[in-house]
């Protein structure tokens, strides 16, 4: 799906995992690009961090080789991490980015420092934000995609196919918020995605009034998401849409907050 993918990575734990998920996305001959930046340009503190993130690029190497994939880690210093991500894709003609949530040890909320954020919402590339349980889970039984529109997202429907497609026996189901019109005569059906994979449509009755209130979105998706035991919840937005954005800050802030489960948050 992507020739070229950049990684921001902040801990030794989050690479290995981070470069297998990348490497379902990955076309045959693509290149996945590890970046670390160190948040200093002080001396003697990037210095001594400088030789910390040996502790980045080793395994980045080594996973790359036992996947057989090209993967390239960078070490850079820059007291803005977010734009430094940014300049990066630029530079490298990335076409997505794929990050954990990134912010704040301190606070409960995981966009504090709003790196994650910033570069969801000012980056060219595709950008794909991937909680933790998204990334140990090896087996997703039912991908969820929410759509508040006729049909899921374009970018988001691809990337659940390329999942479903990596992972045997995985279901894909759209679910559809909003008021039911005189043309949906039927609550669920049964259809093919655009590659041909089964998906089984779903609606759920949202007034007008409610769905307008998108402060309680997160809690709508993710009360009918635990109602269809899904395995994985995707949630993208049509950049083609009339409607308001989706993924905005509060809406990503409540949903990866409460989501008991693997969540993808993609932006393309």
């Amino acid at each position: 799906m992507y020739r070229r993918i950049l990684i921001p990575v902040d801990e030794p734990s989050e690479v290995e995992p981070l470069i297998r998920f990348a490497a379902l996305l990955l076309e045959a001959d693509g290149e996945i690009r590890v970046l670390h930046v160190i948040p200093t340009t002080t001396l003697p503190a990037v210095t001594r961090l400088w030789r910390e993130s040996v502790h980045l690029v080793v395994p980045a190497h080594e996973t790359g080789a036992a996947l057989d994939l090209k993967v390239e880690p960078e070490v850079r210093a820059s007291v803005d991490v977010a734009g430094e991500i940014l300049e990066a894709a630029e530079t490298h003609g990335i076409e997505a980015i794929l990050m954990t949530l990134r912010g704040s040890r301190r606070s409960r909320n995981p966009f504090v420092g709003h790196t994650s954020s910033s570069v969801l919402h000012h980056a060219h590339a595709d950008v794909l934000i991937v909680n933790r349980l998204a990334l140990v889970e090896t087996k997703t039984r039912k991908i969820l995609v929410p759509t508040l529109g006729g049909s899921p997202p374009p970018k988001a429907m691809r990337i659940a196919e390329e999942l479903a497609l990596a992972r045997p026996d995985t279901s894909l189901v759209t679910l559809r918020l909003g008021e039911r019109s005189a043309s949906d005569s039927e609550p669920d059906g049964s259809v093919r995605s655009p590659r041909g994979l089964p998906l089984r449509e779903s609606y759920f009755s949202v007034s007008h009034g409610l769905l307008g209130r998108r402060h309680r979105l997160p809690e709508l998706i993710l009360d009918r998401a635990a109602r269809e035991r899904y395995g994985l919840l995707l949630v993208g937005e049509d950049p083609q849409s009339a409607s308001a954005p989706l993924l905005t800050r509060r809406f990503l802030e409540e949903l990866f907050r409460n989501a008991p489960c693997p969540v993808i948050a993609v932006r393309g």
